[in-house]
């Protein structure tokens, strides 16, 4: 199952519900603190917690997992159906566009990345698997562990994702990036 498209329903829905997250939370027995990181795909919840949120958001479980574990061989997603997320805004001010839709069951999760100037990641976080970047317009920088990479347009990345990393824009104009999850 694919955490990305599981986040984004649970957040859909409870804005669909015009609940907040501290609405969805309290009724679940979680924390905001909790949920916020479940719909910004940062954890995985447990099968019983998420069957508290689904209860909580009114709709069973199975609807919610429905159709997760589908694997369409080819996937076109036109650029008008991209959805655009925030992911852990607390700490990042980039804009996630996600590039696919509709293969929810799959070990890639590519997203174009718009990185405001001046703007970015606050902290560096690590998270499972692997990642690649490539800066497809403006100039950005990527703090991994204890090193620095400064990247141009043009310049890919590939790292493990469970070194601590953030992603950053020191520059006065907005950058784009390309960055490709790879779940292990």
């Amino acid at each position: 199952m694919n955490l990305v498209e599981l986040s984004q329903r649970i957040k859909q829905r409870r804005l669909d519900l015009g609940l907040s997250l501290e609405e969805v939370a309290a009724a679940a027995g979680q924390t905001r603190s909790w949920l916020s990181k479940v719909e910004n795909f940062r954890i995985t919840p447990s099968l019983p917690a998420l069957a508290r949120v689904a209860e909580a958001m009114r709709i069973s479980l199975a609807t919610l997992l429905d159709g997760l574990d589908s694997k369409p061989q080819i996937v076109l997603t036109k650029k008008k159906d991209r959805r655009a997320i925030q992911r852990d805004p607390q700490n990042s001010d980039i804009t996630y566009h996600t590039l696919t839709n509709g293969r929810a069951s799959r070990r890639m999760s590519p997203f174009v990345l718009d990185v405001p100037a001046g703007g970015g990641r606050s902290i560096s976080r690590p998270h499972e698997g692997e990642e690649f970047l490539i800066v497809l317009r403006g100039k950005v920088t990527l703090e991994y562990g204890k090193e620095t990479f400064h990247l141009d347009e043009g310049d890919t990345l590939y790292f493990d994702a469970d070194t601590p990393h953030r992603l950053h824009n020191p520059h006065k104009k907005a950058a784009q990036v390309m960055c490709v999850f790879l779940d292990e």
